[in-house]
């Protein structure tokens, strides 16, 4: 056995290539291939965890969500409650005059609504009204007349505002140089459950 032919030592080295050859295919083809589905398991149960934990946390916070829901309805119920609704122009004059209560500013003349649509949104569900308001008053009791009531009502929008002396005003004229006549036009929202 020291000595082995060269045809046995030929094949005793093909028989240890071969074997070689064999385990490392059987390495690459089975065990390498095991390998990388263990790994893309592991990565899908990791995805599969957090996934799990997410709709769990949603679960969780469902109630808070509700909650909100619910108070943001309300608040946009008691929104709607305020705007136009009805008799548009008697709401117009109702609203404007009790908004100006002790402010310093005459508003005698109010025109019919205008209905028009809102244009901001697609499948928006208010339309609008327009108005067109004519008074007098002092600078400083309109600027704050109108800085009151825009604020005061998040539905209501002043446009195409025009100030002009009163004195030189044909229609608002008196004779208080200091009086202002302004012209303005009021869009407001309308309430869409009143409204047909």
């Amino acid at each position: 056995m020291k000595r082995l032919t060269k045809e046995r030592r030929d094949r005793l080295i093909l028989v240890a290539l071969g074997t070689v050859v064999c385990m490392f295919t059987l390495w690459y083809l089975v065990i390498k291939t095991q390998q990388n589905v263990l790994v893309n398991a592991r990565k899908q149960a990791v995805e599969e965890q957090s996934k799990v934990a997410n709709a769990e946390r949603l679960v969780t916070t469902t109630a808070e969500i509700q909650k909100k829901l619910a108070v943001s309805t309300q608040e946009l119920k008691s929104i709607e409650d305020g705007m136009a609704s009805g008799d548009m122009y008697s709401w117009i004059i109702l609203t404007i005059n009790k908004f100006r209560g002790e402010r310093k500013v005459d508003i005698p003349q109010f025109s019919r609504e205008v209905p028009m649509e809102v244009g901001v949104l697609t499948k928006f569900p208010y339309r609008a009204a327009l108005f067109n308001v004519r008074g007098t008053a002092y600078f400083h009791d309109f600027g704050k007349f109108l800085a009151d009531f825009e604020n005061s009502f998040p539905y209501i929008r002043v446009q195409n505002l025009e100030l002009e002396p009163a004195s030189g005003s044909s229609a608002t004229s008196t004779g208080d140089p200091e009086k202002l006549a302004f012209k303005m036009e009021v869009v407001t929202l309308v309430n869409p459950t009143t409204s047909h």
